[in-house]
């Protein structure tokens, strides 16, 4: 912690404290088994995708690559907090520096809403393959999707850094106790004895215009795709163009439902909880990496094969 020499009502500070989980402390062994063994899994689950969408031939296909690149930022929201998780958890290291705390805000924020950009883009490859079948190869090629995913990425690193470098120019004079295991963007400049004004602007138009215009896409497409569906004569056609949805809906669902919980609580939960607030947090970061694997592993026939492929292949050598 550094603190100026100025008079006390100047008193700037430049290391933050980490809460953790409040009331747990005691515990915070035993929390962290489920917490390590989510992370766990979720980092073997998508490393799992990404290395068999670059091994096997027969994933070499738009669908595919649209899943790695779901991969890669869900790989970006693990990284991301498992350090300050973890390492809160294990050997209670609550401070953190606040250009570091700068530099997860940003991460945190920009896997998120390239997860949204993914999500939607996958929604459109399917309403691509089952509204124009025809066009389909040589719409999404796969240069085309390579830059796509270069598109969003940059997209995303880009609209996150103004309000992430923003935070490097505040005084911070109130102690820099933070509610969560990890930094967040509204903690941070609830710490703050600057303007913040242009933070918490753009950080609505952010959400409101990357994050919300995503979702409504996504509904539209699949309002779009839904009417495709029902015009479908042949009952075996239609349940196999409803089969190739599901995994992304669940897909949807598991990034959404988490982050509109953490929404509502920090929003209208005041009364709650902060333990509450604290599981609600780590549940929207850990859930949607740890599910996505599971869903797509069983739901999709050729990830399952890929599998079973590599598993054989190993128990013959």
């Amino acid at each position: 912690m550094r603190i100026s020499t100025l008079p006390s009502a100047n008193l700037s500070f430049s290391t933050f404290l980490l809460t953790g989980f409040p009331g747990l402390e005691w515990a915070h062994h035993w929390v962290s088994l489920p917490i390590f063994v989510g992370y766990l899994m979720a980092l073997l689950g998508n490393a799992t995708i990404l290395y068999l969408v670059r091994t096997d031939p027969s994933l070499y296909q738009p669908m595919y690559y649209f899943l790695a690149m779901l991969a890669v930022t869900d790989l970006g929201l693990c990284m991301s907090t498992l350090p300050s998780v973890l390492g809160m958890l294990w050997f209670d290291a609550r401070m953190v520096g606040l250009v570091h705390c700068v530099l997860q805000q940003h991460f945190l924020p920009s896997s998120s809403f390239m997860e949204s950009a993914v999500l939607f883009a996958m929604a459109l490859d399917h309403l691509v393959a089952i509204q124009f079948p025809l066009c389909y190869a040589s719409v999404l090629t796969g240069p085309h999707v390579a830059l796509a995913g270069v598109v969003l990425g940059m997209q995303s690193a880009v609209i996150t850094a103004a309000p992430s470098l923003h935070l490097l120019k505040f005084d911070y004079c109130r102690p820099g106790a933070l509610s969560h295991a990890y930094c967040l963007h509204q903690d941070t400049i609830r710490l703050a004895c600057s303007d913040t004004h242009f933070n918490r602007l753009c950080g609505l138009c952010i959400i409101m215009l990357a994050m919300g215009s995503d979702v409504l896409f996504i509904l539209l497409s699949y309002t779009v795709l839904l009417h495709t569906m029902l015009a479908i004569t042949s009952a075996g056609e239609r349940l196999k163009a409803l089969n190739t949805c599901i995994s992304h809906i669940l897909a949807v669902l598991c990034f959404c439902v988490p982050v509109l919980g953490l929404s509502i609580v920090h929003r209208f939960g005041c009364h709650t909880s902060s333990l509450v607030h604290i599981l609600m947090g780590t549940v929207s970061v850990l859930f949607p990496p740890l599910m996505s694997p599971v869903i797509y592993n069983i739901k999709t026939q050729q990830i399952r094969r890929a599998i079973f492929k590599v598993v054989s292949l190993g128990k013959m050598q």
